[in-house]
């Protein structure tokens, strides 16, 4: 059994408004003491408040994105620190919705990610595939390349996470096999083992996202080297989320 303690991550993209806070407090209620780690990442405008209200829970609460600098003439942005400030303990970054909406580069997102833990930040970096580059037989090629140009040097199981998501998969209701899964997370491991060490990039927890759902969720969460899952729409209810986090619970 891994010694990894295993992760629900909501990501709540552009959703929420203040009456939605109510899904957060309801899962706090539903797992008072979850035998996984559990995180919602909702919009900027929420944070704050959602921190509060989660304040004493086993929930935790991250940012959606970050920006490199920790301050500065960025209007719209938000740094790092400030995300701290508002209660945060993750951050996303590099998700495909990012590096395809604002054509954010590896090296970009390796710099925010050094942002993140510069201040003591977990950054949750993603990486996945177009249907085109998987149809080209170029997934692991393409998730090496993302891997080596995003993740920070010095990178250990307390500062990095890292989600693999299909781009392909998300949102769609498509979600590749078990088998294309544990494939690309072994890939993950061995590389992230071989540029940390057994130690460090063993203990880097590694998420699976993509229409991950609560029908799916226990056998995704039985795949090798698959440490948990970063949702999207089915974190936005607690109806749908807890049992993805139950599911989760019972793999181990």
């Amino acid at each position: 059994m891994s010694t990894r303690r295993r992760l629900a991550a909501g990501n709540w993209k552009m959703n929420g408004t203040g009456a939605d806070l109510a899904v957060a407090t309801a899962l706090a209620g539903r797992h008072p003491a979850p035998g996984c780690d559990i995180l919602l990442c909702p919009p900027a405008t929420l944070l704050s408040r959602m921190s509060q209200a989660l304040e004493g829970s086993a929930i935790a609460t991250g940012g959606q994105d970050c920006h490199a600098a920790d301050s500065g003439a960025h209007t719209g942005d938000i740094s790092a620190p400030m995300l701290r400030d508002a209660g945060a303990a993750y951050v996303i970054v590099g998700h495909s919705e990012r590096r395809a909406d604002h054509g954010e580069s590896d090296a970009a997102v390796r710099a925010k990610a050094e942002a993140a833990m510069r201040h003591g930040l977990c950054a949750v970096v993603c990486l996945g595939e177009t249907l085109a580059q998987r149809e080209a037989g170029r997934t692991l090629e393409v998730i090496g390349t993302q891997l080596a140009g995003s993740v920070p040097d010095g990178a250990d199981g307390d500062s990095l996470v890292v989600a693999y998501e299909p781009v392909w998969a998300i949102g769609t209701g498509k979600v590749p096999t078990l088998e294309q899964i544990g494939e690309v997370h072994d890939f993950i491991r061995a590389r992230l083992e071989e540029r940390f060490g057994a130690a460090a990039g063993g203990a880097v927890r590694l998420l699976y996202g993509g229409s991950v759902k609560p029908g799916n969720a226990a056998g995704i969460f039985a795949v090798s080297n698959v440490d948990g899952a970063l949702v999207g729409g089915a974190s936005l209810k607690a109806e749908d989320f807890s049992p993805i986090i139950e599911a989760l619970e019972a793999a181990g």
